[in-house]
């Protein structure tokens, strides 16, 4: 190969490891010699002396933080989840986050603080009530308390997603038969309510039942009575059979009917 080959390869290489190209979605840190040189850079391309210097890019886009966590319970017991964190770096803050927790702050301080929070607030809740609960409660509480805690340190949560919670088959059987007595105890309570409704129901209407009883009674007076005893006399006296009627004035008694 001539010489100015060579050459060409040699520039053409040299070119290509000074220059940075920053894309959308990412920002750049430069660091020479130890120190960062700038906040950041913006999408663009840039040159850099290779010997002295690097160019370290930060994506800013959400990204998913994924984790397959076994967390606890309120009663004690260990429930298995797949759970997600969305999130990004704050532009602004890129430069903090690479200083202080380097090209790996995903695990370093994002999902450690993540897998913290989902486990203190599962253990908030018991077994069943993670299966009963609203899952957004639950990722609104994680998302709430995770946001309290990276917020500062540069990251912004953008969606907390509650996948799935799974229990072992004993657990889960356990849970299954609690949830079915408290239903039994329901539907009984349901049943008892109903009986008393009933007896209610039945007394009010025994008690209307008496209440019409006494006032019948009571408007049978002696009035009522010697009307009564009219009528049934002038019925008697106006029959063609012949007949002896004894009366006290108040009602009348057949002696003799022919």
């Amino acid at each position: 190969m001539k010489p100015a080959n060579w050459t060409v390869i040699a520039l053409v290489t040299i070119f290509a490891t000074s220059c940075a190209i920053v894309r959308p979605g990412e920002v750049g840190i430069k660091q020479k010699l130890g120190k960062i040189k700038n906040d950041h850079l913006t999408q663009g391309a840039y040159l850099f002396n290779p010997f002295t210097a690097t160019v370290k890019k930060i994506t800013i886009r959400t990204v998913e933080a994924f984790n397959e966590l076994d967390v606890p319970t309120k009663e004690g017991l260990t429930v298995k989840s797949e759970i997600a964190l969305l999130y990004h770096v704050k532009p602004e803050a890129a430069k903090d986050v690479y200083t202080h927790y380097g090209m790996n702050y995903q695990e370093v301080i994002v999902e450690s603080n993540f897998r913290a929070v989902v486990r203190h607030i599962c253990g908030m809740y018991y077994a069943k009530e993670l299966f009963a609960v609203d899952r957004k409660k639950i990722e609104k509480e994680i998302q709430d308390e995770i946001a309290a805690s990276i917020w500062d340190k540069g990251f912004v949560t953008d969606a907390v997603l509650l996948k799935s919670i799974t229990m072992p088959p004993q657990i889960f059987q356990a849970v299954e038969n609690k949830l079915k007595a408290e239903q039994e105890a329901l539907q009984m309570d349901f049943v008892i309510n109903k009986q008393k409704k009933e007896a209610e129901r039945m007394q009010i209407e025994a008690e209307a039942i008496r209440n019409y009883n006494k006032t019948v009674s009571e408007s049978l007076n002696d009035l009522m009575v010697k009307w009564s005893g009219v009528q049934v006399l002038k019925e008697l006296v106006g029959s063609p059979n012949s007949k002896i009627i004894v009366t006290d004035g108040k009602s009348p008694i057949i002696l003799n009917d022919k």
